[in-house]
């Protein structure tokens, strides 16, 4: 008998690959997503599952549910979307956090916070360990992501030492794959969409600065093995791909693979953007057994092919 999993931020492009998984695995899934960067494209091949349940909710106010397990997902997660309406980010961080927190508690479930490398900010420390505190600006355009993520970190584990809620936090680092939004701004699917459409590939900077990327596929692996970790062990736990890749280098891999006529060109740097990003996973090596298969030469043949087929459907 599957468990009856809430999955907030459904119908993201992570959240309806893990609803995905999910039901594959015989589960009972919830997928709640108010469709701001979620889209029900994404989740519309799962639609006629009978253990697949799709409510339109924004995680800001409260929701019910008898559940065993809480994947808590929703938040813009590209700059292009946070930086929007930043107060609605910080609100969707910290208030879903606590009402999601509340749910957990009020229902005996064991919930998961999806958390991310910006948590660490520009760091000051390469590559970053889970003992880092990060070097954060608090009142930048970025803050509203940064600030919201940490602040829903203390709340898990404040839940976790005050009401003993079963919680497990997962800093994410540049995940990419199918389903990503490809007006999302973000660095793959950026470079992919320009490529394929034979348009310049703009470059942030000289393009050295680094980042590491794992593929979709590799990174649900490492949530749902934290997920159903044993008890204690809450995290925080880095999950990504410790192959650092400079900026210009996936540009290069990108016009390799599509074959595209693209040049590059080079912009100015945005305001806080960190110049290095690289996760070190000994602890999920250690605790979950994890590590990423997938290369980017593999994953960004998969992910090219997603946006080609989208691109020819406009």
């Amino acid at each position: 008998m599957g468990k009856r999993i809430l999955v907030t931020g459904g119908a993201g492009f992570l959240g309806s690959h893990l609803c995905e998984r999910l039901l594959n695995e015989g589960n009972d899934v919830i997928c709640l997503d108010n469709y701001f960067t979620g889209s029900k494209d994404n989740i519309v091949h799962l639609m006629d599952n009978p253990y697949f349940e799709v409510v339109r909710h924004d995680v800001t106010t409260p929701y019910y549910a008898e559940v065993d397990q809480i994947y808590n997902l929703a938040c813009p997660a590209s700059p292009v979307h946070y930086q929007y309406n930043p107060i609605k980010t910080v609100k969707t961080s910290v208030m879903g956090a606590i009402n999601m927190l509340g749910l957990a508690k009020r229902v005996n479930a064991r919930i998961l916070q999806a958390s991310t490398s910006e948590v660490y900010g520009d760091p000051t420390i390469h590559p970053q360990p889970e003992s880092y505190w990060g070097n954060v600006n608090t009142i930048g355009v970025r803050s509203c992501y940064d600030e919201g993520k940490r602040c829903a970190e203390t709340l898990f584990m404040d839940y976790h030492k005050q009401n003993d809620v079963d919680i497990k936090i997962m800093r994410i680092f540049n995940t990419y794959g199918p389903r990503m939004d490809m007006n999302d701004g973000r660095v793959v699917s950026n470079f992919i969409v320009q490529a394929l459409k034979g348009e310049d590939i703009t470059i942030y900077g000289e393009g050295n600065q680094t980042r590491s990327f794992c593929f979709v596929d590799d990174l649900l692996e490492g949530m749902v093995r934290l997920m159903n970790s044993r008890e204690g062990l809450t995290g925080p736990m880095n999950i990504g791909n410790p192959n650092e890749f400079t900026i210009r280098q996936l540009a290069e891999k990108v016009i390799e693979i599509t074959g595209s006529k693209s040049k590059l060109i080079n912009l100015e740097l945005p305001k806080d953007d960190p110049m290095q990003r690289q996760p070190i996973i000994d602890l999920a090596k250690k605790e979950l057994n994890w590590e990423p298969t997938i290369q980017l030469e593999q994953g960004l043949i998969k992910t090219i092919a997603y946006f080609d087929e989208q691109l020819k459907k406009k």
